[in-house]
């Protein structure tokens, strides 16, 4: 078995009275998109300032690519990077200066150094305003820059801490496509957002995280398999197959109006080949056949109460 990129057992942190991290358990294979998801001050940036060593665990243990973030800490700095919710470039400088600093700060030096920088700035699309200053760019301008300014050291683990806040959806966009190419080159993502879209978009697992509690954990779809409201709708092309396949179906609803039937359903293929076997015993056949289950808005309403976008916890 493959060491873990990321493994956390037991993390917690209070401030006071308050708990923000009550005990957080994490498994994070190599070359994924993990996100963790919750409200604004669920925990979500408390967890990536303890896993990138620039907060402290009140008690817990935790390894970042093999390092243990309190007995190593330099290690796990070597081997990540991380960009916050605000973009932490220098307005005064020009983005390719904002680069060449990263670069000199890591002492790469030389030809490295220019081929780096250049090779980034064309990645991100950034060239034509490589001469320009950072406090003239866009929003996804200024957020990309950021991202690039990570990469100059080709860290394996990346932390994402709610990277695209305030951007527009093509520039949303955007940083998605870039997230995708990331992983596909094998580097490992660790996403904090409240936007349920990029969750469902990119992650390979998603943890929910709501008063310092992971409340869930498992794939998109998984998610939305726990919450009631699935459904197999079928449509039919005659009015009397749908007689037929409503006696057949005594539990589906009904709708005269559009020949359809809904079925209730975990929307797993083991439902859904049951359902079209007994249609098939009374020699019926659906015309469209669509499998429906709810969003992730709907799987954190039911697991917290609440939606995402509450600030309600610090």
């Amino acid at each position: 078995m493959t060491t873990p990129a990321i493994a956390a057992a037991a993390l917690r942190k209070s401030y006071g009275d308050k708990k923000v991290l009550d005990g957080i358990d994490l498994t994070i294979e190599e070359g994924r998109i993990f996100s963790l998801l919750g409200p604004n001050g669920a925990g979500k940036t408390t967890t990536v300032n303890v896993l990138t060593t620039l907060l402290k665990a009140d008690s817990g243990t935790a390894r970042v690519a093999g390092h243990d973030i309190a007995a190593e800490p330099g290690a796990v700095r070597a081997a990540i990077g991380v960009t916050g919710q605000f973009a932490a470039v220098d307005d005064l400088l020009t983005g390719a200066e904002n680069l060449q600093l990263m670069a000199d700060l890591h002492r790469l030096k030389g030809k490295a150094a220019k081929q780096t920088v250049a090779e980034l700035l064309d990645r991100f699309e950034l060239t034509e305003a490589a001469g320009k200053r950072a406090a003239t760019y866009s929003g996804g301008m200024r957020r990309k820059l950021d991202l690039a300014m990570t990469l100059v050291t080709k860290p394996r683990i990346i932390f994402l801490d709610e990277p695209t806040t305030g951007l527009d959806p093509r520039s949303r966009r955007t940083m998605w496509e870039i997230v995708r190419e990331l992983t596909s080159e094998g580097v490992t993502i660790f996403l904090t957002t409240q936007y349920l879209e990029e969750a469902d978009q990119l992650a390979d697992r998603i943890a929910v995280l709501d008063q310092g509690r992971i409340v869930a954990e498992g794939t998109a779809d998984d998610l939305k398999r726990r919450v009631p409201g699935s459904h197999i709708q079928l449509r039919f092309a005659q009015a009397s197959d749908l007689e037929v396949a409503a006696r057949v179906l005594p539990d589906a609803t009904r709708d005269d109006e559009s020949l359809t039937l809904r079925v209730p359903g975990n929307g797993g293929t083991k439902t859904l080949r049951a359902l079209l076997d007994r249609l098939a015993e009374h020699s019926l056949e659906a015309d469209e056949v669509a499998i429906h289950t709810p969003d992730l808005d709907d799987v954190f309403l039911s697991l917290t109460g609440h939606a995402t976008t509450e600030a309600n916890a610090q």
